[in-house]
């Protein structure tokens, strides 16, 4: 199934590629076209033509997708609720097609949109090669030569998405996403709408915000991006964040019965691992007999903290640590020329300026990090961006800068021990919105607090039906992970 989804990915690049750009509807109202959307009939599905580069209203145009789940009770419904899960890279589409995700009063009071970002999802999407994207290196570079190379291979990773993609890739900023919406609101025809951004999504909600307060109804931000740290904080501050989900994860393995490493000391097991990673000496347990570097065991942890996974992540440190024999996999087919998505350096490098100098003075913040951060090193997130934009041809059109206080109420919500957006940045953007920002503490662990909390998704469903923002200070108490996935 997989071989024929990429088959049809193919032939529409090849498609779209022998057609050529298509010019943009500038001189017209934005205009959507809606059918039923195959997943889910009861969900309707739609495009939308906008400039690939707003500066360039004449010039090529790109293809926006979305999807509108209609309000359930249409007589009490309250408006058009946008919404985006973040990433930068996941569908909003798919986000509005889950029928389970929002509570289900807030699916009988709005119509929920997804709109998948430019470059994303089913909108234009940034497509790559397979095979170089699997070649990435590792972002913690030794030497000189490892940093030169590390700069050669994003300039022709570039080179390479541009080519399959087209101009999208330069223009798949945030900034430019902001624009999308407001055309898009205004090819709905709708005076105000509510923002639901999750993650990386949240920065769409802060910069709409900004640049659109008077039609803007609400807005919420749930697990926050703070658009204006440098590069030292953003890199510390990610580090740190991803630094204290490891510390958690070791504080509830003592404290857990069920934890298959409880009783042992995690922190002498996971230098041990590291060590064995670093001398190429790790088999992957769930992958054998190949073997797991130190940034793919790094990685494999911070993903482990998003749910938190706890559970399946302590039998992954004992079968890492206690090998079976080699099983002999058969070789693997060389798999054919092929593609596939990839958008998170286009948006990332649109969106950040993030200088790290030269080797040393990277080398130097790599050595920063790691005392930091003892056990984790680095945040993958965080290091994947700053490394990922070294040789990045194309400048950030929106780089990084504090928000102007907000203009209308929003409610900022963020789990304590968050691994991918620090809950330090919701503490710092809330104070950047003043008064008319309440930031929620989710007192537990992962990312997205809103899958995490029933507490949580009261306080969203109270504010963006009611506008009624939490007290200050308030907070939601922690939920236990439960075990799930083991092996």
């Amino acid at each position: 199934m997989r071989a024929f989804r990429r088959s049809i990915t193919a032939a529409i690049l090849t498609l779209t590629t022998l057609l050529g750009p298509q010019p943009a509807r500038a001189a017209t109202t934005p205009v959507v076209t809606w059918a039923a959307c195959p997943e889910d009939e009861q969900v309707q599905c739609g495009t939308m033509r906008v400039p690939a580069n707003w500066a360039d209203p004449y010039g090529p145009s790109i293809e926006l997708a979305m999807a509108r789940r209609p309000a359930a009770d249409p007589a009490r419904r309250i408006g058009v609720l946008i919404v985006n899960p973040g990433g930068p890279g996941g569908s909003a589409v798919n986000m509005a097609l889950d029928a389970t995700f929002f509570t289900p009063e807030l699916r009988n009071r709005f119509d929920i949109i997804g709109l998948d970002p430019r470059g994303v999802g089913r909108s234009t999407p940034v497509l790559c090669s397979q095979t170089l994207v699997d070649a990435k290196p590792s972002p913690l570079v030794a030497d000189e030569a490892g940093f030169q190379a590390l700069i050669a291979y994003n300039r022709g990773l570039a080179a390479d998405c541009t080519a399959r993609s087209g101009p999208v890739v330069a223009h798949a900023d945030t900034g430019s996403v902001v624009r999308d919406v407001e055309a898009l609101r205004i090819a709905l025809g709708e005076s105000k709408i509510s923002i639901f951004g999750a993650s990386y999504g949240s920065l769409i909600g802060e910069l709409y915000g900004e640049t659109h307060p008077g039609t803007l109804r609400a807005v919420v931000l749930d697990s926050v991006m703070d658009h204006s740290v440098d590069v030292d904080a953003f890199l510390s501050q990610e580090t740190a964040a991803v630094q204290d989900s490891f510390d958690e994860f070791v504080a509830w393995c003592a404290r857990d019965t069920r934890c298959v490493l409880r009783g042992q000391d995690i922190r002498t097991l996971w230098s041990t691992l590291m060590d064995r990673a670093a001398a190429g000496s790790l088999q992957d347990p769930y992958d054998p007999p190949a073997k797991l570097g130190v940034w793919q065991l790094i990685s494999a942890a911070f993903s482990a903290f998003y749910d938190p996974q706890w559970f399946s992540f302590a039998h992954y440190l004992k079968d890492a640590a206690e090998p079976a024999a080699a099983s002999g996999r058969a070789a693997r087919p060389a798999p054919p020329v092929d593609l596939t998505p990839n958008s998170f350096p286009a948006v990332v490098c649109g969106d950040w300026a993030l200088p790290v100098g030269d080797f040393t003075a990277y080398r130097n913040r790599l050595n920063a990090l790691a005392r930091l951060a003892p056990q984790v090193r680095a945040s993958p997130l965080a290091l994947s961006a700053a490394a990922g934009c070294l040789g990045w041809p194309v400048p950030p059109a929106t780089p990084q800068r504090r928000l102007s206080p907000a203009k209308v109420p929003t409610l900022l919500v963020s789990a304590l021990h968050d691994p991918a957006t620090a809950h330090v940045w919701a503490q710092q953007v809330t104070g950047q919105l003043g008064p008319s920002a309440r930031l929620l503490t989710y007192q537990g662990w992962g990312h997205v607090a809103y899958t995490h909390s029933p507490c949580v998704q009261a306080a969203v469903e109270r504010y963006l039906i009611d506008l009624t923002l939490p007290a200050a200070g308030a907070t939601c108490p922690a939920v236990e992970p439960e075990p799930f996935g083991i092996g």
